[in-house]
């Protein structure tokens, strides 16, 4: 009774990893299909012709020798601030009571739920039209184009999935015995020194959690990057717009299935790395996972 067991619970992972991996594993094989095998009926999994043409020509049209270096630096930095910004409300919100705590940190969690493209048309007036609340005569200043939106939200807790953020944090210091930080202030500490020498130093799994976090989600941006920075010269700008510009640079004119096989194959270049990421970081990803208490 207990293979039959196993068996079926096998089976049923396998089954549910492969719905998952699926969208993944179609990329990665029409990756190295040429266009005549998009129209072959025969094939289904394995290319008739394997080739690696695809992958030259959306490295070239994607220029990811350049694009790439210049979107790990842009990621980098705002999953720093992000990071820096996140856990320092947490901690507020964790240590600090004051009149309306409560109320602040449930529009934290509210944000949680609110759809990106809600936000987006004000988002987007606000950083057209910015006065930094009235201090900027009107119209104000256009910020849209370059990085300043990106890092405004990163430092004010604001950015894509920051609620996220603030919430773990919090609960990971809410977890922290208090006599650390009484033996702190006994010792002549004040707030800000007991935070910093105290207790960020007893918060790395959570810092590294929202760290990979933040890292993975801003990498994978494409809504606000495309938003915000229309003409920007990130990975998601070439990548939206390589297998027009290859077209163009052989005077073709692509079908709509090769478009999207070469934009299938623009996208394993563009995740690549972060497979490489997780790979390399799984182990102390999972064990900060657990030791943060997100998977109880």
């Amino acid at each position: 009774m207990g293979i039959v067991v196993s068996v079926l619970r096998g089976l049923v992972i396998a089954s549910i990893c492969f719905i998952i991996l699926r969208p993944l594993l179609v990329k990665l094989v029409s990756s190295f299909m040429t266009e005549r095998d998009l129209y072959d009926q025969t094939v289904k999994w394995i290319p008739r012709t394997f080739t690696l043409d695809n992958y030259r020509n959306m490295f070239k049209h994607m220029r990811y020798a350049e694009a790439f270096p210049r979107t790990v630096v842009f990621t980098l930095s705002m999953a720093c601030l992000q990071t820096a910004s996140c856990t320092l409300v947490g901690y507020g919100f964790a240590r600090f009571r004051f009149p309306g705590s409560n109320l602040l940190f449930a529009l934290v969690i509210f944000t949680l739920i609110v759809p990106p493209q809600i936000i987006i048309l004000p988002l987007y007036l606000n950083f057209r039209f910015f006065t930094m609340f009235g201090l900027i005569p009107e119209p104000g200043i256009d910020l849209l184009g370059g990085y300043w939106p990106f890092i405004l939200m990163a430092v004010s807790g604001t950015g894509f999935n920051n609620g996220l953020f603030i919430f773990i944090m919090r609960q990971f210091f809410k977890g922290m015995p208090r006599s650390l930080e009484e033996a702190a202030y006994i010792d002549g500490a004040n707030p800000l020194q007991t935070f910093l020498r105290v207790m960020l130093p007893g918060a790395k799994p959570a810092l590294v959690v929202v760290f990979l976090f933040a890292t993975v989600w801003m990498y994978n941006d494409y809504f606000f990057t495309l938003m915000f920075m229309k003409q920007g010269n990130l990975l998601a700008h070439y990548l939206d717009v390589a297998a027009h510009n290859y077209a163009h640079s052989i005077g073709a004119v692509f079908t709509g299935q090769y478009i999207s096989l070469l934009n299938n194959t623009g996208m394993i270049l563009f995740i690549l790395p972060l497979l490489i990421l997780y790979v390399v970081m799984q182990r102390y990803f999972i064990e900060s996972v657990e030791r943060t208490g997100l998977i109880g």
